[in-house]
């Protein structure tokens, strides 16, 4: 019942937003333009019932690679718009257009990337009964800053429980955590951990 409601809303906040959000966009990529020339991260991420999907971010890396062609470690790569798209998490922004495609939703589990599916357990794979989202219960609860199992216990949780009221608290949450810009890292590093 809930999620055929979620679907429209998603559809409907999406456009939404996309409208409202436009200047902010174009300043951003504006910004990006002049700064770096790279403007957008493309990355096969995994969605609902285990399909594959491609992911929109704003890009805060260089592609910058060492001598034998590797690239250099994400710190390095991690330019000083990046810093600050990341923590105020604009770099997010892009997603709507995974909403309005109905690749995700606003909220749910975090997408991730392909190579990790045959590393679930049965109980974690049921992250993957719903549309990832943009914002989820494990980001609300310690994002980079907690463990992968953690992570995945909070994806089946919310999974689990899932309504309309918990939504809203977790994007109420995420509004509070992006202000306080909570969670962002993991510990000693720009991004998170593979898992």
């Amino acid at each position: 019942m809930y999620s055929s409601l979620k679907i429209s809303l998603d559809l409907i906040l999406s456009l939404i937003f996309l409208v409202l959000l436009f200047p902010v966009f174009f300043l951003l990529i504006l910004g990006m333009f002049l700064l770096s020339k790279n403007l957008f991260f493309t990355q096969n991420r995994i969605g609902i019932n285990n399909r594959p999907f491609l992911l929109y971010k704003l890009k805060t890396m260089t592609d910058e690679t060492d001598s034998s062609g590797s690239l250099l470690p994400d710190y390095q790569r991690l330019t000083k718009w990046g810093i600050f798209l990341r923590k105020t998490s604009l770099d997010e922004l892009p997603q709507l257009f995974n909403v309005l495609k109905g690749d995700m939703s606003f909220v749910g589990p975090r997408p991730l990337l392909p190579q990790y599916l045959p590393l679930y357990t049965e109980e974690q794979l049921k992250r993957h009964n719903v549309k990832p989202g943009i914002t989820g219960w494990a980001q609300v609860n310690g994002r980079n800053a907690i463990t992968w199992k953690e992570k995945f216990e909070l994806d089946v949780y919310y999974v689990k429980n899932q309504s309309f009221l918990l939504d809203i608290k977790i994007i109420w949450m995420t509004v509070l955590n992006v202000i306080k810009r909570k969670d962002i890292s993991g510990e000693g590093t720009p991004t998170m951990q593979p898992f």
